[in-house]
């Protein structure tokens, strides 16, 4: 019996030790931090809906980290959400027309945004507000869509149901 109990507490704490361990994994793997030495300027974009954005998310383009959402706010004239990015100065190159759209990252559902180029010969710089933006695809909004498409096309069969009758 004693040996039973034994077994069963070092399975708990193998299990215990498993968990910590996947929960310290994720941390870390999310929060990689891009080092902004300084040297940054920082632009903003205006996004009717952010998801679950937020500051100190990567701001990455082509798959490339370039900056951190500096900050988030809620401009109460225009009812949308401010985002201030923070560009290392060494990504001095971005044509003015690029857009940004808000981006998940895999299965962990960590957001960021992701900047996609224009091909304006101008380039953003510091303040410069970035006008072409994609909101946050957001899980909820999807399924309600998907759930009143499917009442739709019932509604359209049982009427042609009917008109066969």
């Amino acid at each position: 019996m004693r040996a039973t109990r034994t077994v069963e507490i070092s399975t708990g704490l193998f299990v215990l030790l498993g968990f910590a361990a996947l929960f310290f994994l994720v941390t870390q793997i999310t929060n990689r931090e891009l080092s902004i030495d300084g040297r940054s300027y920082e632009v903003t974009a205006l996004f009717e809906n952010i998801g679950s954005l937020k500051p100190g998310a990567a701001v990455s383009m082509a798959g490339v980290t370039i900056g951190r959402v500096d900050s988030i706010a809620f401009d109460q004239d225009v009812y949308k959400a401010v985002v201030r990015m923070r560009i290392a100065s060494a990504y001095n190159r971005i044509p003015k027309d690029s857009d940004a759209s808000i981006m998940t990252s895999g299965l962990l559902g960590g957001q960021y945004v992701g900047l996609t180029a224009g091909g304006d010969e101008e380039f953003l710089t510091q303040g410069d507000r970035i006008d072409f933006v994609q909101d946050a695809l957001v899980l909820e909004n999807l399924i309600n869509q998907l759930v009143a498409s499917f009442g739709r096309r019932d509604d359209a069969g049982q009427g042609a149901q009917e008109t066969n009758r």
